[in-house]
């Protein structure tokens, strides 16, 4: 290897990736799409749930797939890098057309959002799997690899916080139908993520050469199972989406439900995305600062216990605010002091997906980074799939309706917003959240890399 010390330049183009994968369009597939599907789309709350859990378990497949090939690929621009390159402008366009309402019956609206939500995971998977194996040849320095991964959480929740911060206020500038500024702010926003994902994939270095096997063979994959380290971080990376997963996918229901809309403070409009804004940027401040909370706690594994803790602390604290948009600043700081856990996890995860893949190489003496990074994609689409489609199944469960209004579009039917549905909206945010933190911080400590 060339040098194990990366330019800051490097670190900084790494870290767009994520602003645009997980900064912009993972974001809004995973705060904003359970309500435009429903409320703006036109889909049922049955339509809206079948849909995101069938094409993200279609992602538990293509994901490994995806790692296999990747690990794989030779070219000029090595092994990963090439997938971002050429996977830019398809993941911003596709994610264009996806939020684009097409004027079809509602027989033709099914198939489309199918459709191009399918495409949108096969292309994010084309693009993200190679992104996350990234970290695993760019330098052998742990150290570094702490660096790349924090820089890399920064750069996501630096862009969460802008895009969830801007999207009502770009609304109103657009102007219009909500489908139609969904689709401007869709168009917007896909040409943004194209241009960061390019130049990740132009302005970073693969240093380490994978350890090829010599012909492909299924062994690799019974040989992940055979990864006691593996296993675990996976279950672990299911375990943290389905926390986020919940918050975020439930945030816009317990706005419009338990609140009675967006709360107004002043010239500051806070609705469903504003109030994750503030996590955002709380991630992103902590998250810089994620290694040396590792150094502290004695490894990244310890860290991570403590976490998990706060998050509990926190989810469970939230449970017992009123639901009164007077107290939307109390609300706001839990969210905040939640996100302090979510900050100083969610580097590290990443970065110990490196360590798995450094023990795999080493146990098994092939190279499976892509794949074994491929299990973290899996885990982050998992995680947001079920929970967001037990949240639209839950709530049609506990008696909220889909019913025409005027014009022929579907809403949410006021009448059939009970206590109970609000109670259960606000647990979905809060104690089911904390019983996950749990399982998260048991499953943290029996991890078996120490580093």
């Amino acid at each position: 290897m060339a040098s194990t010390k990366c330019s800051l330049w490097e670190k900084i183009s790494y870290a767009l990736g994520d602003a645009a994968a997980g900064g912009i369009t993972w974001k809004i597939m995973s705060i904003a799409f359970p309500l435009y599907f429903t409320n703006v789309f036109g889909l049922t709350f049955a339509d809206a749930a079948l849909l995101m859990l069938v094409a993200r378990l279609f992602d538990v497949v293509t994901d490994p797939l995806m790692g296999s090939l990747a690990d794989r690929t030779q070219s000029r621009w090595g092994t990963y890098r090439p997938w971002l390159i050429f996977g830019a402008v398809p993941l911003g366009l596709v994610f264009a057309l996806l939020l684009y309402t097409p004027d079809l019956g509602p027989t033709g609206k099914r198939i489309y959002a199918y459709t191009l939500y399918l495409l949108m995971m096969a292309v994010y998977t084309a693009v993200n799997v190679p992104y996350g194996s990234l970290l695993g040849v760019m330098t052998d320095d742990d150290n570094e690899k702490n660096q790349f991964s924090s820089f890399r959480m920064v750069g996501a929740y630096a862009m969460g916080f802008i895009t969830l911060l801007s999207f009502p206020y770009l609304q109103k500038l657009v102007g219009g139908t909500e489908a139609h500024q969904y689709a401007v702010l869709g168009a917007g926003f896909g040409i943004l993520a194209a241009v960061l994902t390019l130049i990740c994939g132009l302005c970073t270095k693969e240093r380490l050469k994978p350890i090829r096997a010599e012909k492909y063979s299924f062994r690799q994959f019974a040989d992940l199972f055979r990864n006691k380290p593996w296993v675990m971080l996976t279950i672990i990376g299911i375990a943290t989406n389905f926390f986020n997963g919940f918050r975020y996918a439930v945030a816009g229901y317990m706005i419009s439900y338990c609140l009675g809309g967006d709360v107004t403070v002043g010239a500051l409009i806070i609705n469903f995305t504003v109030l994750m804004a503030f996590g955002e940027v709380t991630c992103m401040i902590v998250g810089g600062v994620a290694p040396k909370v590792a150094q502290w706690a004695g490894s990244k594994r310890m860290a991570f216990i403590i976490a998990s803790a706060i998050c509990f602390v926190t989810s469970v604290a939230f449970f017992f605010i009123p639901m009164d948009p007077k107290f939307i600043w109390l609300m706001v700081a839990m969210v905040i002091l939640t996100s302090v856990g979510i900050g100083i996890y969610s580097p590290l995860l990443w970065s110990m997906y490196a360590d798995v893949a450094d023990y795999a190489t080493e146990k098994f003496g092939t190279s499976s980074t892509g794949l074994i990074f491929s299990s973290g994609t899996m885990a982050q689409k998992l995680g947001s799939a079920v929970s967001g489609s037990l949240i639209a199944l839950i709530l049609g469960l506990a008696g909220a309706r889909i019913i025409p209004d005027e014009f022929g579009n579907n809403i949410i039917d006021p009448a059939s917003v009970t206590e109970s549905v609000k109670t259960m909206v606000w647990a979905l945010f809060s104690l089911i959240p904390a019983a996950i933190a749990l399982i998260m911080g048991w499953l943290a400590y029996k991890f078996p890399i120490k580093k």
